[in-house]
């Protein structure tokens, strides 16, 4: 008679605990133990640490896997529990420890594997094999590929966040805040009757007086400073939206500016100096040409296709210097200039910035963060079982990620969701611009030493989201590099590796629906290869997700500066401008609260996030990738403090890639 200890770790988070009845079996090389329950009547306590004795006849020999059952106690059908992970002691004098973290259902089972990493080909026991080989079939039948909108990068199969197989409902809490937090904002505009109401502002200041009284220095900065040439040009870099701006060498034909246009803004310069001295820069909304605006509140809302011209002055300012509002030129589409009247200039920039929306949220945010993000979890959780280094390196990049867009798509880009009602780009030029980004999107551009280089951005000044994206970037492809040549040691290792073959051939496919000029690999050659592209995932969810996302109340809150919708069609002449003209082609009150309600929203942390390198699951075992995980939590920290340095000098700090601030994963 041998005896095995198990220790069970129940769980931290909400609602962890259970009174199911827990059973459990090990498997080894030789033999398995008898399935034995853990407990009678006493449960599972949320954070709770168990220990129990399985006695087995003989030793198991090297131990592959770990069994959990759960029953109902006395018809509790609904009582699941969370598992941390199980470690087992074996009479041999080894701790072998099996990482969970999962939620087990009644009447459900789950199969843990040991933590130590392993690769296909070095599973070499014929039983982990076909373990490893069943896992993988059963995780297919439970993650499935769907066609969203055709043209568009695929989703995963399930219609609720609650209907999503249990390894992946991480917590409750997301999707209890996300709906009450929601729910709470939207009543209390219902009960001041702003939410209903279909009237125009009856001026700019009005907005402050009624809106937003959680206010932050940010969103009282740009309140003051919104339609300053400054602050207008500075966004194109540190902004919502740091994606757009990039050097202009040559004028586009559609662009028929003259020197005589800009002298004034050029100092008496011409074009060609600036443009050969690298000063001058372009914005092109190309994407939205001809796109037709949404239906909002039965009124037809306008979209524009800018051009705009930007001027790096000798102070390092980025300057706003000629705006074409819609691609072709002639004498119904005007060159707006800084020295045209307040108003006409006031509101060229509103319908750029109106462009910006929705460029910014569809291509840039929605596209490049949440869906491919969510690309990669699916083609994660179908192809790389849980004992593979790739599945535990991302394993913390992937959280949250499915729920939150199943979320997104139900209550935000649904027929009746947020943006469909209260934004130009809501419903049918969503779908056609979202379908445009897919079709023009590459690899390099997921890169961000390539996109800056591609851009020509190297050597603008001030350029905050280029200096800190760098350094987060090098952070990560620095461990990246370390874990990943662990295990591949060789660039034979990755081209062996089956599974990781089929996970990258899916995203190629899935994700990027086969398009050979994307630039993406659809097979992975070397260890250099597959480093940077899991580099790119990892800074794709967590650093460039942060980057476009977290400030979205900040920038979007006061409406003027980021407007969901505008009302009235861009002006054919200049000169017959005014501030009620401005006024009529702003949001209603109706759009203009909703749609600040639902950046509020989207900005908020969850009380459950987790912040780069913050790791709470303990799903290693080997001493080599726990140390590096620590060498990272250390870059970051450095990187924090040098950021945080920074920004005491500047009068609006930059701060949304100061690793504090940027959750491991596409989380909110």
């Amino acid at each position: 008679m041998v005896i095995y200890t198990v220790t069970t770790h129940t769980g931290q988070r909400l609602l962890a605990g259970t009174k199911s009845l827990i059973s459990i079996q090990l498997r080894g090389t030789e033999a398995e133990s008898e399935e034995q329950n853990l407990q009678r009547f006493q449960g599972f306590c949320q954070g709770s640490v168990r220990a129990f004795k399985i006695n087995c006849k003989a030793s198991l020999g090297e131990l592959i896997s770990v069994k959990l059952f759960s029953k109902p106690f006395m018809g509790l059908l609904y009582d699941q529990w969370f598992c941390d992970k199980i470690l087992v002691n074996t009479p041999e004098g080894d701790k072998i420890l099996f990482p969970c973290y999962s939620w087990l259902g009644c009447n459900e089972s789950l199969v843990l594997r040991p933590a130590k990493a392993s690769l296909v080909f070095q599973d070499i026991n014929p039983i982990a094999q076909r373990q490893r080989t069943r896992q993988r079939e059963e995780q297919q039948k439970l993650f499935r590929w769907r066609v969203y909108a055709e043209g568009t990068p695929q989703v995963i199969d399930y219609d609720t966040a609650l209907a999503l197989p249990a390894e992946v409902q991480f917590s409750f809490t997301k999707e209890t805040e996300f709906y009450s937090i929601g729910g709470m904002q939207f009543a209390a505009l219902k009960l001041t009757g702003l939410a209903d109401s279909r009237r125009s502002w009856k001026s700019i200041s009005q907005l402050a007086m009624i809106l937003y009284e959680n206010r932050n220095k940010t969103f009282e900065y740009i309140r003051e400073h919104w339609d300053e040439d400054e602050f207008f040009g500075y966004q194109f870099l540190n902004g919502l939206n740091p994606m757009m701006i990039q050097h202009c060498s040559k004028l586009p034909e559609n662009f028929p500016i003259t020197d005589d246009m800009v002298k004034d803004s050029l100092r008496g310069s011409s074009l060609e100096q600036e443009m050969k001295k690298g000063n001058i820069f372009l914005s092109d909304y190309k994407i939205l040409d001809e796109l037709v605006g949404n239906v909002v509140s039965g009124r037809q809302q306008y979209l524009t296709a800018p051009l705009v011209l930007l001027y790096c002055d000798p102070h390092g300012m980025m300057l706003p210097i000629a705006i074409q509002l819609k691609q072709k030129p002639s004498k119904e589409n005007p060159i707006f200039l800084p020295t045209d009247s307040k108003a006409d200039w006031k509101l060229a920039k509103i319908f750029v910035r109106n462009a910006e929306f929705a460029v910014h949220e569809v291509d840039f945010h929605l596209l490049r963060t949440h869906l491919l993000a969510e690309v990669f979890t699916v083609a994660t959780l179908r192809n790389l079982p849980s004992p593979h280094p790739l599945y535990k390196l991302l394993f913390p990049h992937i959280r949250y990620t499915l729920q939150i867009n199943i979320m997104a798509r139900n209550q935000l880009i649904s027929k009746n969701g947020a943006i469909t009602m209260y934004a130009g780009i809501g419903g049918e030029p969503l779908a056609k611009l979202l379908k445009r980004a897919t079709a023009s999107l590459t690899y390099s551009a997921l890169c961000l030493p390539d996109n800056i280089s591609e851009r020509g951005l190297e050597n603008v000044p001030h350029y905050y989201y280029r200096d800190d994206g760098m350094k987060l970037w090098n952070i990560i492809n620095k461990f990246v590099v370390a874990f990943l040549s662990h295990y591949y040691q060789c660039d034979a290792h990755v081209q062996k590796d089956t599974e990781l073959q089929d996970w990258i051939s899916e995203i190629f496919t899935n994700g990027f629906l086969g398009r050979d000029g994307s630039g993406m690999p659809s097979s992975f050659q070397t260890v250099t290869e597959l480093v940077k592209f899991v580099t790119m995932v990892i800074f794709t969810a967590s650093a460039q997700h942060s980057a476009v996302n977290n400030g979205q109340f900040d920038f979007g809150g006061w409406m003027p500066n980021y407007p969901t919708a505008l009302r009235k069609p861009p002006p054919k002449e200049k000169g017959q401008t005014t501030e009620d003209t401005i006024l009529e082609t702003l949001p209603d009150v109706s759009t203009t609260v909703n749609g600040t309600a639902v950046l509020r929203l989207l900005s908020k942390d969850s009380t459950d996030h987790y912040p780069l390198g913050h790791f709470p699951e303990n799903l290693y075992d080997e001493d080599i990738p726990c140390k590096l995980i620590e060498e990272f939590q250390k870059d970051l920290r450095e990187l924090s403090d040098l950021i945080e340095e920074r920004n005491k000098k500047l009068e609006l700090p930059y701060t949304y890639l100061n690793p504090k601030n940027v959750d491991n994963s596409v989380a909110i």
